[in-house]
Order: C-alpha cells, then sequence, then structure tokens
C-alpha cells in the first residue's frame, strides 16, 4: 500500500531532515518489525517512511504535545490555527510567544499550546524554534506575506495516521525508547549534532544542550543496539570526534545545506555523516 503523500511534517525544525531524505532512506528497513525514532523532531524521515508499527520520542514536552493533539484533536487544532491566521500581525505575534512567561501558560489546554507552537513556528523568523534557557520560546516575528499556518489537509492525514497505526508517542529521555527492543527492530538517530566549530554549536531547541559526554552516551547505547544485532543509523556532524568515536561502524558522508544561520552567506554545503549498522544474516 502506497504511502499517503499528503503527510509531511508539519514544524520546520533545527536539523529537520527532508533534504537527505534521498539519503538516508535507503540506508532504512522498511520490513523492520518495529521502526524508533527516539529524536524524532520535526519527523522527516518518520512521516517519509510511514511504518505501520513504531515508536518516536523527543525530549521536547511541546514537540510531542503537538503530534499527540494532532492525533487527538485535529479538528480543535485546525479551528484554533484558523483563529491565529486571521489574527496574525507582529503584535498579536508577541503577546502569543510571550505567554510562556506567564502563569497563564498553565491554565492553556493542550489543543491552545499545540496551537500557538504551530503559529510561531509558521510565522517566526526563519521558521525557528529557539527556546532560551529558561525553556521560553525567543525567536522574532518574520513578517511573512502568506505563511501556511492552517494547514489543514496535512493535520487531518496526519491524525489518520497517527490513529490507525500502531504508533507509541513518548516524551522524554531517548534511552526510553530503546528499552526492550529486539532484533528486527530497525533505529534512526538524529541526536543534537557534535557541533563542528565554537561558533557553530546550536543547543537552543530544547533548553538542555548536548554535551560531548552525552555524544559518549549515546554511543554506549548503540554499542548496546549492535550487541542485540539491532539495525541502526545515526545521523551526526562529521567532525574528529564522532569519526573516532564510531571508527568501528560503517561511516558515509553525506552533504547537507545550512538553512538556518543568522547570516545568510554561511547556509552552504556542508558535510555530516551517516553511521550504519546492519547486523550479518544468519
Amino acid at each position: 500500500m502506497a504511502n499517503n503523500s499528503l503527510i509531511r511534517p508539519i514544524l520546520k525544525w533545527v536539523g529537520g531532515k527532508r533534504q537527505l531524505l534521498a539519503d538516508i532512506m535507503p540506508l532504512i528497513n522498511k520490513n523492520c518489525s518495529t521502526y524508533v525514532e527516539p529524536f524524532v523532531g520535526g519527523g522527516a524521515v518518520f512521516f517519509e517512511l510511514q511504518p505501520k508499527k513504531a515508536i518516536i520520542n523527543d525530549y521536547n514536552t511541546e514537540l510531542i504535545n503537538v503530534y499527540e493533539v494532532v492525533r487527538d484533536f485535529p479538528e480543535e487544532l485546525i479551528a484554533l490555527l484558523e483563529e491565529h491566521n486571521e489574527k496574525n500581525t507582529g503584535e498579536y505575534f508577541y503577546n502569543l510567544r510571550a505567554l510562556d512567561r506567564s502563569l497563564e501558560y498553565a491554565k492553556m489546554s493542550s489543543v491552545q499550546k499545540a496551537a500557538r507552537i504551530i503559529y510561531l513556528n509558521k510565522t517566526c523568523y526563519n521558521g525557528l524554534y529557539r527556546v532560551n534557557s529558561a525553556g521560553q520560546f525567543n525567536s522574532p516575528y518574520g513578517k511573512y506575506k502568506n505563511p501556511n499556518i492552517v494547514n489543514a489537509t496535512t493535520i487531518r492525514a496526519m491524525s489518520s495516521y497517527l490513529k490507525n497505526s500502531k504508533i507509541t508517542i513518548k516524551q522524554g529521555d531517548y534511552r526510553e525508547a530503546l528499552k526492550g527492543l529486539r532484533r528486527g527492530a530497525f533505529v534512526y538517530l538524529d541526536p543534537p549534532y557534535m557541533p563542528i566549530s565554537s561558533s557553530s554549536s546550536f543547543t537552543g531547541y530544547t533548553e538542555n544542550g548536548f554535551s560531548y559526554e552525552q555524544q559518549v552516551a549515546l554511543k554506549n547505547e548503540c554499542d548496546r543496539l549492535k550487541e542485540k544485532e539491532i539495525s541502526f543509523l545515526q545521523s551526526n556532524s562529521d567532525c574528529p570526534e564522532i569519526r573516532e568515536l564510531y571508527r568501528e561502524y560503517d561511516i558515509r558522508t553525506v552533504q547537507a545545506k545550512r538553512s538556518i544561520n543568522s547570516n545568510a552567506n554561511k547556509r552552504g554545503g556542508i558535510s555530516e555523516v551517516l553511521i550504519c549498522y546492519v547486523p550479518e544474516k544468519k
């Protein structure tokens, strides 16, 4: 059965993989028993694959709330997005953005929070979801002429898929999504990247960064997957630290474009790596 072409990411997320799908998709076992994505982010790979059984996870509570609301309350979400669309101005944007700094935020429903994040994501500068150290959204207004705020067709298609497939949605530490997996599963890991220079470190999509020590911990998790003969694919930055960590694995270089940078001249091509493990057939 063909995948639904109407299903695509509804959020622009830092490190999104849409531009690398041609490199990534051939390396994924589409016949796996369970597809697992512990750092789902905007879900470009997940929504391209559309597995019948999957576990998706992210540490970002706002992001996971969006997926749960899309699944459970699509029409309520669309109605609120239509309201945001009608009221869209710079002043309206900043008033809505400021809610997570007020007591009102705790009183908001899950649908209201999801609609807020989608609206801010569609209208903020460069579509960059970014939070400060207190976990508060801090991207400026983008001044777009016709942002695609409502996106009702995609929301309905995604809702139907999430409801009618065996998709487990988790929020928390990526290691929780890896527990209890067996041979036959396939894991795609897209962690916060190892910075390739002091100026390129971007950790703003959650208030917690991802240190070198955490990269080492992730490598240990990959070794555990290998011990259990569970296939995995990981995306990361092309830097000496990552190449050294994964030296015993199959490492492939791919070219990505930096689409999120405050300096337009620094949005050119950059090398990334895909780290692969496939157990030998018995």
